[in-house]
């Protein structure tokens, strides 16, 4: 690998063992293309990017310096210094090995999937974020409908700042993580042109019911599900016979989507007869199980996976993994039982069993 490469890296080049240079997020979108789960394409601009950015323009000890002011409790305090840190990465220029090396990307990116300027996500992916014990989900940004090179490199100073947002700074604090040692990736993701997309749990989130797989979803981009600004569509299904048990239409009032004309992804009206159409085929929640299923095994663990299908491909091909990452809340609990003194293993063979009619 060349220099560049240490500033800049595929989501190909990268797998859970890239955690320090990359973070959670975009380590899990490399895992996830190494077990051969459908990723939009991308890259990562490392924490070693980030680094340099600090040190090479002078700001990483006035970082510290206002982190080290602030009031515990102080809640104006807190806010001051966090407006303070992100201005100051925000407008502090950017070295111009680092912005070659996004730019490269960028453009490669752009060849590879023959779009002249590609809209892509660009999220943050903080090494404390998406781990089996911490949950930082949301705490960082998320720019979605980002085109061009410069307007990437512009999100990604944007994305770093985050790192210092009041709740962030907080959440640190109260979790005794130490500022310095929370480095933060950034991840640049092709866009999904979504026609719904949501979140799913390989595991039944009320009650940790591990015979089960949540999926919730709605038209458009999934921001709407993830932010609880829409009462998503809800399916229930079996993980062993794959049959759905539930299923709730909601009406869907909005829906995230991209706006050519205002140039940036709105919120909008859905169109009445679409509002209490189910957003998920029959086939698309099936298929979405599986690779729920293929996640869940490849880490061992229950996940949170959200997923989106795109409008301009053909089934299966349109079905997309954007994110994963451990699931935090009933995982963290003792591997007691779920019901009446079995594992959640037992617990999911008698349910399959129970499907089995075996003839007399």
């Amino acid at each position: 690998m060349g220099v560049e490469m240490d500033y800049v890296l595929t989501f190909q080049e990268v797998d859970k063992n890239s955690l320090p240079l990359v973070g959670g997020k975009n380590a899990s979108l490399g895992e996830m293309i190494k077990a051969d789960i459908r990723v939009p394409p991308g890259f990562a601009v490392t924490t070693e990017s980030y680094q340099k950015f600090i040190t090479e323009t002078g700001i990483q000890d006035n970082i510290f310096h206002i982190l080290s002011e602030i009031k515990a409790g102080d809640i104006a305090s807190l806010n001051a210094a966090s407006a303070s840190i992100q201005d100051m990465i925000k407008v502090s220029t950017l070295s111009e090995d680092i912005r070659l090396a996004i730019e490269k990307a960028y453009g490669e990116l752009c060849e590879n999937c023959r779009v002249l300027a590609m809209p892509v996500a660009v999220r943050s992916s903080a090494t404390a974020e998406d781990l089996p014990t911490a949950s930082f989900a949301g705490q960082q940004d998320t720019y979605l409908w980002i085109q061009g090179a410069q307007e990437v490199a512009e999100k990604v100073q944007h994305c770093w700042a985050s790192l210092f947002t009041p709740r962030a700074i907080d959440y640190r604090v109260k979790n005794n993580f130490p500022h310095e040692k929370v480095l933060i990736s950034v991840g640049v993701q092709k866009m999904v042109n979504s026609k719904a997309a949501g979140v799913m749990f390989t595991l039944n989130p009320t009650d940790g019911d591990l015979s089960k797989v949540i999926i919730e979803g709605s038209w458009g981009l999934g921001e709407t599900v993830v932010s609880g600004s829409v009462n998503p569509d809800k399916f229930v299904v079996d993980k062993v016979v794959m049959e759905t048990s539930d299923k709730t239409i909601s009406t869907k009032h909005i829906e995230c989507v991209y706006d050519p004309e205002a140039g940036k992804v709105v919120d909008a009206d859905v169109n009445e007869e679409m509002q209490r159409k189910c957003c998920l085929e029959d086939k698309e929640v099936k298929a979405l199980v599986s690779m729920g299923k293929v996640i869940e095994r490849h880490y061992k663990r229950p996940m949170d996976i959200e997923w989106a299908i795109d409008k301009d491909l053909a089934f299966p091909e349109n079905i997309f993994i954007v994110q994963a990452r451990p699931e935090t809340v009933w995982s963290q609990r003792k591997a007691k039982s779920v019901i009446g003194g079995k594992s959640g293993y037992q617990l999911l063979m008698e349910q399959a069993m129970k499907r089995i009619k075996i003839p007399s």
